[in-house]
């Protein structure tokens, strides 16, 4: 039999020198089904969050374990990527709007009728790092079978060998009754808008619950 190692998403990370924040979702190559990257979000704000190679993660399962420090953790590629916008509306200025960039929370202080108040304009964009070819998991993805949205996604279970995903963990059903099965990787047929499989709606409510440590999100 195959050990697995199973990733909550939403589960704790710890660094070998103490806790270095929380799994935020996956990357995963939809070509060879292999995780290849975590994306760790620390408690104290998502702009410091780090992609963590798959091959720096020791142990998985209530708490994720990296072969890493926290000096190191924040040596790792950003997981976020922040596209700055140009300056609109910012009051009188020698530069077209058009050229200016500026930081994210950059307020500037008007003349006229709103003399004195500082105006803040949305300049900045964030949006995921995903490396080039591959795409993420989030807890909450939506799983879509042959004929209709059957849950969504709570984790994933891959061989630690190779890193090949076995398994997508889904909560199916309602509040009530509902439960947590596991979808074998063959039964996918595409990662696009959520993970699709090749399954029916009742071919997955068939399929037996498993054991699992469910957490509140």
């Amino acid at each position: 039999m195959i050990d697995t190692a199973e990733f909550d998403i939403g589960a704790e990370v710890a660094c070998s020198d103490g806790p270095c924040g929380k799994l935020a979702r996956v990357v995963i190559d939809p070509v060879a089904r292999t995780i290849t990257h975590l994306a760790v979000e620390p408690e104290h704000g998502k702009r410091d969050g780090r992609l963590v190679p798959i091959d720096r993660v020791t142990s998985a399962g209530n708490e994720i374990v990296l072969a890493s420090t926290k000096a190191q953790f924040e040596q790792f590629e950003y997981a976020d990527e922040m596209d700055f916008l140009p300056a609109e509306g910012s009051g009188k200025s020698a530069y077209d709007p058009r050229h200016v960039l500026t930081w994210p929370y950059y307020a500037a202080y008007v003349s006229g009728p709103h003399h004195g108040r500082p105006y803040v304009g949305r300049h900045i964009e964030e949006h995921d790092s995903v490396p080039l070819g591959e795409v993420e998991i989030r807890r909450g993805d939506h799983v879509h079978a042959t004929d209709g949205t059957i849950g969504k996604v709570h984790g994933l279970i891959i061989d630690p060998r190779d890193h090949n995903v076995t398994h997508f963990l889904l909560e199916e059903g309602h509040v009530l009754g509902q439960k947590t099965v596991a979808i074998p990787i063959s039964a996918v047929d595409r990662l696009d808008d959520g993970v699709r499989l090749d399954l029916t709606l009742d071919q997955v409510r068939d399929l037996p619950p498993v054991e699992h440590d469910r957490r509140e999100s």
